[in-house]
């Protein structure tokens, strides 16, 4: 017989369903408007590390790409004098289907005019408090975790230097080359990340992986990002956003130069996105937020299939 049933149960739905309705309310109190973007677009994102589904449109023989976010539409809008918005939707990602992963997944997104990444920070907490009933969010610069964890400074330190940290921990994993910001994903992700089950922030990421954060004021060579993780799983990742064209233009160029030197499809620049920039993009924070693991630790449920109806495989 077909395999036909939800994974997630009929009542885990029911309060994944008023866990929804509860981030809707947080947002509403705080007259944040509510918007819908196009899942399908003629542009995508150039980061190496995302890569996007898309399909060819029958009547025009064109490639479209669903989105891995709502973020350059969302952008666009507040170019457009939306104000401070928000958005619950439907993203897609290239990706193995896991624990944690679907390539089709729930987000949330959004963005708060003349708000720095610090005050975002303080209002993911809030928005934590209701939802996990969480009072505390520890705080820590990228500099400080690894230097906490793992006695390095990623400023500092050279490609050997990380190399040989792999090995003094025994990582039995590929090798990147000289690729200084894979080698300390690599080591984030297995060393650092797994140690942070408590809620916590992680901010000032290196400037050469800004994506579109700001850079630091203070320090050039730190970012405006942060992300949040909560028992060993990434939760949220968020910037005090960039509004100089010239220089987005300028990451989004290097983005194509990457991927091109990694065989990967070579991802037009979507100018309507920089058009938006260059019209006096307000001063903001936006952030990303998975709403399938928001629900996934409400629930205390270990995999994502438990709080989905329909994953990948029986979709």
């Amino acid at each position: 017989m077909i395999d036909w049933q939800p994974t997630a149960d009929i009542t885990t739905l029911k309060h994944r369903a008023e866990i929804v309705e509860k981030i809707r309310h947080f947002f509403r109190e705080r007259y944040v408007i509510e918007v819908e973007t196009p899942v399908l677009s003629k542009h995508t994102v150039t980061d190496v590390h995302l890569h996007s589904l898309s399909t060819i449109y029958p009547d025009n023989k064109e490639k479209y790409y669903f989105q891995t976010s709502p973020e350059y539409h969302m952008k666009r809008l507040l170019a457009a004098g939306s104000g401070s918005i928000f958005q619950i939707c439907k993203s897609f990602r290239v990706d193995e289907s896991g624990r944690l992963h679907n390539p089709e997944f729930t987000m949330l997104e959004w963005y708060r005019i003349n708000f720095d990444h610090h005050q975002l920070m303080d209002e993911i907490a809030q928005l934590l408090n209701v939802i996990l009933l969480v009072e505390t969010v520890e705080r820590y610069t990228y500099q400080q975790i690894f230097q906490d964890y793992l006695q390095c400074d990623p400023l500092m330190a050279s490609v050997d230097d990380l190399k040989d940290l792999r090995k003094q921990y025994s990582l039995n994993t590929p090798e990147l080359g000289d690729d200084k910001d894979a080698w300390l994903m690599l080591l984030f992700s297995h060393l650092i990340e797994p140690q942070l089950q408590k809620p916590t922030f992680i901010y000032d990421f290196p400037a050469s992986q800004a994506a579109l954060a700001k850079l630091n004021k203070r320090d050039k060579r730190v970012a405006d990002r942060f992300e949040l993780y909560i028992d060993g799983m990434e939760i949220a990742n968020g910037f005090n956003e960039l509004s100089n064209v010239r220089e987005q233009r300028s990451r989004f160029k290097q983005d194509q130069k990457k991927r091109k030197s990694m065989g990967y499809e070579a991802i037009e620049i979507d100018e309507r996105f920089l058009s938006a920039l260059s019209e006096g993009f307000p001063s903001c924070s936006g952030v990303a937020l998975g709403v399938d693991r928001l629900v996934m630790l409400a629930l205390k449920k270990n995999h994502i299939n438990e709080v989905i109806t329909f994953p990948f495989e029986s979709a």
